[in-house]
């Protein structure tokens, strides 16, 4: 007695033909993701060292960079809008005071 085999076409051609179109639309979503993804990129900068040691450095400097500037500008603006209560009474006195000292400095 001869053994059926369970996907055989000709027992269950409509059953194979629908589990072919839903794998191979799921095939199609898997790749549609990997590509979003950008699997390969990611991959090339893990198995490749120097790669992943030049984009981190340069993560870094970029990093340091742009928290240097941003102080520079916050402490600038706070210093511009500190200038600006000179005038005060009492506040105005101590602003000077800090004006006098931070000018005095070589």
């Amino acid at each position: 007695m001869a053994q059926l085999n369970p996907y055989d076409t000709k027992e269950h051609p409509f059953e194979l033909r629908h589990e072919v179109k839903r794998l191979n639309g799921r095939l199609d979503q898997i790749a549609d993701m990997l590509e979003k993804s950008e699997f390969k990129d990611i991959l090339e900068n893990y198995t490749n060292p120097k790669k992943r040691v030049i984009s981190n450095f340069m993560a870094g400097m970029s990093r340091g960079l742009g928290l240097s500037i941003g102080t520079f500008v916050v402490l600038g603006l706070l210093g511009w809008l500190l200038s600006l209560f000179v005038d005060l009474p009492m506040v105005g006195d101590y602003i000077k005071n800090l004006q006098d000292y931070i000018q005095s400095q070589p």
